[in-house]
């Protein structure tokens, strides 16, 4: 290995010497751990079935009109079809290529007397489950009849329940002696009995008196997940549906409950049979998506929820190899509270979730809930967005903040590529919040979030900028249809405007210049501003663009240009303003702020 370290030491230094960033420099601290090979995520871009297609909900044309930055959303599941076939539509109009479900939990349940299953909150009987009657009894008594068949000594000593508006195949049991399908009206339940450790063991063997438990599932006869990816196929848009999320620890609910994990692993794997049975090899299923936040910060590593990611990661590997996990943690840079963490401290946490095998780690940028502030290292001294003082007060960037979303995903992508050396394959990608913390007309019936505007999420793509492969947002229904104008008319209006993300110090043969990044870049003119002046260099006068960047760690839709630029007359240390403006006017609503660093 030290021969290798050694070609890697030469090759940064060569880079180094080749390219000066411009962007500030961070201190990198590589750690030595073990490592093992992971899944990757694909790059392919999905493309649509059809150009048209019509059903009894309407007529849907799958053209890409107003293509923008952001290629994936988040979804709150919709009990009308019709709904899902809009939303489809709609995010792929403005460039979407992958929905991402969200999802349902898994929970423990006290049952009473008479085998019923209460509700947590009041203990009263709940009615989605009361349904399910087998022969005069309940599912559970029905269960714990069948099991005492084997054995007198067997029984069901925990019960815990599942709501999905999915629907599953026979390949979701493993004994069938003891599972099946109730159906009741438009209700279809699954009964699946297991040992509580988890070990879900195939042999199928209940002659041994035991303890175990009942995993009630309250699904629908109508498959939505089927549905979806069929959208999927027409659309061009990979769906992650989302994988039960794990009970929580009563004491502490920002931590999956550890005793309770066992069946959770037990309910995942049974899900993911099934999908590989029915859905192996499928490309609009893009992978799946695990809803259990955490916070990224340096306690994570004794966060139970990482044993969940893990044990989950290892099904999915058995299940549905080719296919990623996604989880998408938080972020929190506040300085007035106690968990407020330090891009190096998150950097940390991404390698800890890199290791439990997840191929696509997708921070949220937490600017939505204010949790992190959006701003240059030269916008410190100023004040925070006026949007932003409910969470911390009149204030400045420096004095709220650890840091901006930039410092945070610069850290985090370092991080990433040491995981990529040791044999991790995991994908960054950038969950920006399509929200503010509040609102006068609040987008959803509970909360207080409000509607935000381009102009913020063009920002939060550039503070993204060069470090993720893909930018999602949070989320589709209902922060990006919410208001007049909604954010999508506002993205489908202005889907043009350039937007820079990144721009380095580099030389082409032997004349000095800049290398820019970003969206939209092509017809456009560069302006660098100064101390010393203004300069506005055309793109396609002076310099090249590269419309297709053949490097897979890139956000798709980035574009490369370069144009020459004498840095000699810039004094040193100083920051510059680097924009992109387009011959119709539209010039990118948030400048570069950058500065040679030696």
């Amino acid at each position: 290995m030290r021969w290798l370290l050694v070609l890697l030491g030469v090759a940064i230094l060569a880079a180094v010497a080749a390219v000066v960033i411009v962007l500030p420099s961070s201190s990198e601290k590589p750690i030595k751990t073990s490592s093992k090979p992971v899944a990757s995520p694909t790059k392919e871009q999905p493309t649509p079935q059809v150009s048209e297609f019509s059903d009894p909900c309407g007529t849907f044309d799958t053209d890409e009109k107003y293509t923008y930055a952001v290629t994936g959303y988040w979804i709150m599941p919709k009990s009308n079809p019709c709904t899902w076939r809009h939303q489809f539509q709609e995010i792929h109009r403005v460039g979407g290529d992958t929905v991402i479900r969200i999802g349902y939990g898994m929970q423990y349940r006290p049952i009473d007397d008479q085998g019923r299953i209460l509700r947590r909150d009041n203990n009263q009987v709940d009615d989605l489950y009361a349904g399910c009657v087998e022969n005069g009894r309940t599912c559970r008594q029905a269960a714990e009849d069948d099991l005492k068949k084997f054995n007198p000594g067997n029984r069901i000593a925990r019960t815990f329940v599942y709501r999905t508006d999915e629907s599953y195949s026979t390949s979701i049991f493993r004994c069938t002696d003891v599972e099946r399908t109730i159906e009741v009206d438009k209700r279809v339940y699954f009964r699946l009995i297991a040992p509580m450790d988890g070990s879900d063991d195939a042999s199928c063997n209940f002659d041994g008196a035991g303890k175990y438990d009942l995993i009630l599932v309250a699904a629908s006869k109508m498959d939505s997940l089927t549905q979806l990816l069929k959208l999927g196929d027409q659309f061009g848009v990979r769906v992650f549906p989302a994988l039960p999320l794990a009970p929580r620890d009563q004491k502490t609910p920002t931590r999956a409950n550890p005793a309770h994990i066992g069946a959770l692993t037990t309910l995942t794997r049974r899900i993911l049979q099934d999908y590989g049975a029915r859905f192996e090899g499928r490309a609009a299923l893009g992978g799946v998506y695990q809803p259990f936040e955490v916070q990224m910060g340096a306690t994570l590593t004794s966060n139970p929820t990482l044993h969940v990611y893990a044990d989950q990661h290892e099904i999915v590997e058995q299940e549905l190899p080719d296919k990623p996990i996604l989880i998408s943690p938080y972020l929190d840079a506040r300085k007035r509270v106690g968990f407020g963490q330090t891009p190096l401290q998150v950097a940390e946490a991404f390698k800890a979730l890199a290791r439990t095998g997840v191929g696509i780690i997708a921070p949220q940028d937490s600017r939505g809930t204010g949790k992190v502030g959006l701003f240059w290292p030269d916008q410190r001294d100023d004040d925070v967005d006026p949007r932003l003082r409910s969470l911390v007060g009149e204030s400045t960037y420096g004095d709220a903040y650890h840091g901006s979303t930039r410092d945070y995903y610069r850290e985090m992508s370092i991080a990433r590529e040491q995981m990529l050396a040791e044999g991790f394959k995991v994908d960054l990608w950038a969950n920006v919040e399509a929200f503010e913390p509040s609102g006068d007309q609040p987008c959803t019936p509970q909360g207080t979030r409000g509607k935000t505007d381009k102009k913020r999420l063009d920002q939060a793509v550039t503070m993204a900028g060069r470090y993720v492969q893909k930018v999602v947002s949070y989320m589709w229904s209902d922060y990006m249809t919410c208001g007049d104008p909604s954010l999508e008319k506002e993205i489908i209006k202005d889907y043009a405007r350039p937007i820079a993300v990144d721009a380095i110090r580099r030389n082409r043969d032997i004349q000095d210049g800049m290398e820019i990044r970003g969206y939209n870049l092509e017809g456009g003119s560069i302006t660098v501003e100064w101390s010393g002046g203004t300069k506005d260099l055309d793109i396609a006068g002076v310099g090249w663009l590269d419309k297709a960047p053949q490097d897979a760690s890139l956000a798709e839709g980035l574009q490369t240009a370069w144009v020459p630029f004498d840095w000699s007359q810039v004094p040193p240390g100083e920051w510059i303003r680097i924009g992109v403006k387009l011959p119709s006017g539209q010039a990118a609503t948030e400048p570069l702020r950058v500065r040679i660093s030696v």
